[in-house]
């Protein structure tokens, strides 16, 4: 993928997630107009929702190339969404939407992209530390699944790496962890980072502790715990919310020291924007310092909630978030 998206044309950029797909167009490196919002659930495919945002736009601001990210590895000519069942054909896709050229990437690979240009506004703290200037990032979010991406400096500027690190095997830091663990490892046989932390995996925790207590609690999609949670703090909805919390410092905490994330630990996805004061409260940051000998190197490093309404749009109007995407043209 080449800097295209800085040119005078107008381009397609998506960002297809496990729920919605959002769609816009960008110019000289910003987004351009409106951003429209699909819930996937509502179209068959991608080729047909990406139709329908373009037979909104106006003939002569058409565009003739596009960028997507998905939430998906990407290897070849075909992808396979991993928490939606959208599969496509790069090259048909393109032939489809009538591109010249077309790319797909990574979703958190894009959102990373964006993290430099963020200001002030675009990002809340959440604890102590401050960013090394020049240092790897990391970026991690929890939405339908767990995506996971790094930044890592090179001559000259930056590289996204985008990564599977959100099926990394989950690891406990406590024996109530293990618990809840344990009768996840019933059901799934492995327990990745994002059998607990996601949407889906909130309400693994939530029904874990159901289970661990001989309950059988009503049945909640993932806003309905976080709603439960924040309006009764006594709640088992607000002990899988304290625990998710807890899980989600130790699976960061890992990350920073992976990849010597001294430049800081984004957090993305459409969770933690919607109980950011919860996370502020939590024990969120004790358990991501929580690492014997390298506490003290890990209390330096910031953890910081994306509030950018569209991160990886914003990512993808800027140009190359990866040397690893694949084009067809």
């Amino acid at each position: 993928m080449n800097n295209e998206n800085s040119t005078a044309d107008p381009i397609l950029i998506a960002d297809i997630g496990g729920t919605n797909a959002r769609f816009a167009l960008a110019r000289a490196g910003r987004i351009w107009g409106e951003v429209t919002a699909l819930a996937c659930r509502d179209h068959a495919s991608l080729a047909a929702a990406a139709t329908v945002f373009l037979d909104s736009v106006p003939e002569t601001a058409r565009p003739r190339s596009g960028v997507i990210a998905v939430a998906s590895p990407i290897s070849g000519d075909r992808v396979q969404l991993t928490n939606l069942d959208w599969a496509f054909s790069i090259d048909q896709l393109r032939q489809d939407l009538r591109f010249d050229t077309l790319d797909i990437v990574n979703d958190f690979a894009a959102i990373t992209w964006a993290v430099p240009s963020f200001n002030d506004g675009d990002l809340s703290p959440v604890g102590r530390g401050s960013a090394c200037a020049g240092a790897p990032i990391v970026v991690m979010g929890p939405g339908s699944g767990l995506g996971v991406a790094v930044m890592v400096p090179v001559s000259g500027g930056w590289v996204v790496l985008p990564t599977e690190g959100g099926h990394v095997t989950m690891a406990a830091a406590t024996t109530e962890q293990d618990r809840v663990l344990n009768v996840l490892r019933h059901k799934f046989g492995h327990v990745s980072a994002e059998r607990v932390l996601s949407g889906p995996g909130l309400v693994n925790i939530y029904t874990a502790l159901g289970e661990l207590e001989g309950q059988l609690l009503p049945a909640l999609d993932p806003a309905g715990v976080s709603m439960l949670a924040v309006a009764e703090p006594g709640s088992r909805a607000a002990a899988a919310l304290d625990l998710f919390f807890d899980f989600l410092g130790t699976a960061a905490s890992n990350a920073a020291l992976s990849c010597d994330a001294r430049g800081g630990v984004y957090l993305a996805g459409g969770i933690l924007g919607k109980v950011e004061a919860a996370l502020v409260a939590s024990g969120f940051r004790a358990r991501f310092e929580a690492k014997g000998r390298f506490t003290d190197y890990l209390s330096h490093i910031p953890t910081l909630v994306i509030r950018h309404p569209y991160p990886a749009l914003a990512g993808l109007a800027k140009g190359s978030p990866t040397p690893l995407a694949v084009r067809a043209k």
